[in-house]
C-alpha cells in the first residue's frame, strides 16, 4: 500500500499565512511576521519560509520589498490630480477612510522655490506643514505644503485643530481654490521617506510638486507630496 503523500511544509506554513489574512488577523498594508520569526514558530529552516512567502506573492497575496519585509498586498488607491485636489474628498469618494498625522508646523525663511512659486515679498516668511496622509489607517504619502506666512499668519493654529489644507484656508478667509499645476516625477526615497512609506530606502517612489491658486489667481500654497507607488494610482482629472 501506498503511503499517503505528505503536504510539504512551505504548502502549510503558506495556508497558515493566507487563512490569517482571509480572517484579518493581517490587514492590506499590514508587514508580516519575520522569516526568522516564522522559522522559529514552524520549527523549520528560513529557506522554507521563503519558499511559502513565494507562493502568496506568485497568487498576487502579498508584496516583498527588498529590506523593509513582506506586505499583505493592498488594492492601489485612484488618487485624481486636476484642478480640484481635495484629499479627503477623493478618497472619501472612493470609499476610503481619509486620515492625516501632523509631524511638523512651523514657521521659517523660504527656500529658493517656494519663494518664487508663492511671489513672495522680500523677508516674508513661510507657514510649514509636514505630514503623513492616510487612507484605512495604511500610509500612503508623506506632505509638505508651504504658505506666506504675511497673509496667513494663524494658519498652523487652524492646520493643528482641522488637519485639513480646505478647512484651514477657510478659516484664513479663501472660500474656494484650485490647482494651478502639478508636476510629476519618480524618484528615490531617502531613508526618512522609507520609514514613513513603509518602504525600502531607495525604492520608487513618485512626487508631485503642486501649486493651488484662489479664485484671484494668487498663489495660495505650494506643496510637495511623496506617494509610496504601490499603494497610489495618480489619475488625471479634468475637474
Amino acid at each position: 500500500m501506498t503511503p499517503p503523500r505528505r503536504t510539504p511544509i512551505w504548502s502549510t506554513i503558506a495556508q497558515s499565512l493566507r487563512a490569517d489574512i482571509a480572517a484579518s488577523v493581517y490587514s492590506p498594508g499590514d508587514r508580516l511576521p519575520t522569516e526568522s520569526t516564522l522559522a522559529s514558530r514552524f520549527g523549520v529552516n528560513r529557506h522554507t519560509v521563503r519558499h511559502a512567502f513565494r507562493a502568496l506573492a506568485d497568487e498576487g497575496l502579498v508584496l516583498s520589498r527588498r529590506g523593509a519585509g513582506v506586505f499583505v498586498k493592498s488594492t492601489p488607491t485612484d488618487y485624481p490630480i486636476g484642478r480640484r485636489v481635495r484629499f479627503h474628498q477623493n478618497l472619501s469618494a472612493q470609499g476610503r477612510i481619509p486620515s492625516k498625522e501632523l509631524l511638523l508646523l512651523e514657521t521659517r525663511a523660504p527656500r529658493d522655490e517656494e519663494f518664487s512659486a508663492l511671489g513672495l515679498a522680500d523677508g516674508t516668511k513661510v507657514q510649514v506643514c509636514e505630514g503623513l496622509s492616510f487612507a484605512d489607517g495604511q500610509v500612503v504619502a508623506v506632505f509638505r505644503s508651504v504658505f506666506s506666512a504675511a497673509r496667513f499668519p494663524d494658519i498652523l493654529d487652524h492646520l493643528a485643530q482641522t488637519q485639513s489644507v480646505t478647512a484651514a484656508l477657510r478659516l484664513g478667509g479663501v472660500t474656494d481654490y484650485t490647482r494651478a499645476s502639478t508636476r510629476i516625477n519618480a524618484k528615490l526615497a531617502n531613508a526618512t521617506q522609507a520609514l514613513h512609506l513603509r518602504v525600502a530606502e531607495h525604492a520608487p517612489i513618485l512626487r508631485t510638486i503642486s501649486l493651488n491658486v484662489d479664485s484671484n489667481g494668487t498663489p495660495l500654497e505650494y506643496g510637495r507630496t511623496w506617494f509610496a507607488g504601490d499603494k497610489v494610482t495618480l489619475t488625471l482629472s479634468d475637474g
